[in-house]
């Protein structure tokens, strides 16, 4: 392959930003050459600005800790230095709107992070291996946005992966009510124990805003392009708790489901083991081999044991047993900070570049 793509990462001084850095560390495509962040760190050298406030177990790498950390709000001067840009930064909803636009319309394709765009007709909300077709509404935003190069795409809500994937694998069924609680980790708030030391031996039942999300982005997942625009689908029914405990990592979560048509206990356990998607047809870097790994034992998946399964980006189940309610009911576990999160907007950005989308300016 030829020299690798540039990668900017705006807001890289956030827990998502130390993500992308420590991932694209090494990475056979891309290359983190600019970060910027917020005016308060712009001029400190990359080490520097996260100093005190490195929240990776694994250090800052060497290629990355002497570049010096610039404004984002400089949208022209740090675009002209990077072919694509990743977007993690923590701003009201209106302004990272402004933001990430202002970046398309410099011709700089931006793979987000935020939510602030999850909603926009024609930005792609993707999970690599379940909607790769809804990318062709990338050439309707680029009309709208006035550019032939620059767009948005961004990545869902990092707790429905936990369970939208092992969802999706059994579409053919027709899935039509679905009851989830998602037990979700301190690090999806950007926190670890130290800094919130009050969750230490504690259960939060409420996340802001989460329940709302997990309820409706899988529709938006499932939904179709029509004119130019996603359209959300109309089932399944979804409803949702989301509750914060205290783990470190990864999100588990419960999930009752029926179907219009019953499948028997070995069609899921099939269609679970043999789901791929796009990703592992082109062999992406960052792709898992095996996206669903279905585990035996009654006590797993658990999440300190479990969150790591190919690299943070494969989806794991276990307990899939009838139910006197509904027609099944089973767990599932996704780590939210590498396929939730950062992880899952590199192998959007693989997806984006394997298919023609994001090319070296």
């Amino acid at each position: 392959m030829s020299a690798k793509l540039k990668v900017g990462i705006v807001g890289g001084t956030g827990m998502v930003g130390q993500r992308f850095v420590d991932l694209l560390n090494g990475h056979p495509w891309f290359e983190v050459t600019a970060i910027s962040a917020s005016a308060n760190s712009a001029g400190k050298t990359y080490e520097e600005s996260v100093q005190g406030r490195w929240k990776l177990t694994a250090p800052i790498p060497e290629g990355v800790k002497h570049i010096v950390v610039q404004d984002a709000s400089q949208v022209e001067a740090f675009a002209s230095q990077v072919d694509f840009i990743f977007c993690a930064v923590d701003m009201k909803k209106n302004e990272i709107q402004a933001l990430e636009e202002a970046y398309a319309k410099t011709g700089t394709p931006v793979v987000s992070n935020n939510s602030a765009h999850r909603w926009t007709a024609d930005v792609p909300m993707v999970i690599p291996e379940i909607n790769p077709g809804h990318l062709e509404v990338i050439e309707a935003q680029r009309k709208r946005l006035g550019t032939s190069t620059g767009f948005i795409a961004v990545k869902p809500n990092c707790s429905i992966q936990s369970y939208v994937p092992a969802l999706h694998a059994l579409r053919e069924f027709g899935p039509t009510q679905v009851v989830a609680s998602t037990y979700q980790a301190i690090s999806g708030a950007g926190k670890n124990f130290t800094d919130w030391p009050d969750m230490l031996d504690n259960v939060i039942p409420y996340i802001g805003g989460e329940e709302e999300k997990s309820e409706q982005e899988p529709l938006r997942i499932w939904g179709s392009v029509e004119n130019n625009q996603i359209v959300k689908a109309s089932a399944p029914l979804i409803t949702t708790q989301c509750i914060r405990v205290p783990v470190t990592d990864g999100h588990l979560a419960t999930v009752f489901v029926n179907f219009e048509n019953k499948p028997s206990k070995e069609q899921i356990l099939e269609r679970w083991l043999q789901f791929k998607g796009r990703p592992q047809e082109l062999a992406l870097p960052s792709a898992p081999k095996q996206f669903i790994t279905y585990f035996e034992e009654e006590n797993r998946p658990q999440t300190k044991l479990d969150r790591d399964i190919e690299r943070g980006m494969g989806v794991s189940t276990g307990r899939l047993r009838e139910d006197s309610m509904y027609d099944y009911k089973f767990v599932g576990l996704s780590h939210n900070t590498l396929r939730g999160a950062a992880g899952g907007a590199v192998l959007i950005a693989e997806l984006l570049k394997a298919e023609g989308y994001i090319q070296p300016k």
